[in-house]
């Protein structure tokens, strides 16, 4: 049984307003009541994460953002000794097998496609949210 982990943050990069309003509310939609913070790019994301403490249980990050995309962003994530352990789950519109192999080549933890349906948002969000915070030993979390 894991500790209570309701304090635990989760970060989402994602530049479309529509898609991260689809978001907070299928969290809603969860009854998710830990932190979810938002950025709009890789840039954010990343002054984010060496700017606030503690690191989030996991960031949910998008490819094709402007500035730094989630490929760039994701690279320089595994390149810095302080958060290179942190859980990345990838959550795009692509489901191009080469995309997807690249992608856990430069160390994506998790790959989704963006369901297309309200539910299957809802139901993949409750999935990783089981799955990072209730089932896995994350580094740095008792």
């Amino acid at each position: 049984m894991q500790p209570n982990r309701d304090h635990l943050r989760i970060l989402i990069a994602e530049d479309d307003e529509d898609d991260l309003l689809l978001l907070n509310r299928a969290f809603r939609e969860m009854n998710f009541n830990n932190p979810v913070d938002t950025v709009s790019n890789g840039e954010q994301l990343l002054h984010h994460l060496r700017t606030h403490t503690p690191l989030p249980a996991f960031v949910l990050l998008d490819l094709n953002m402007p500035v730094k995309d989630g490929r760039e962003t994701l690279i320089e994530l595994r390149a810095d000794e302080t958060l290179r352990h942190l859980p990345v789950i990838i959550m795009s519109t692509s489901s191009a097998p080469h995309e997807i192999n690249t992608l856990y080549r430069l160390g994506a933890n998790s790959f989704i496609t963006k369901p297309t349906t309200f539910h299957d948002l809802v139901n993949i969000l409750q999935t990783c949210v089981t799955y990072w915070l209730q089932v896995v030993q994350l580094p740095g979390h008792p």
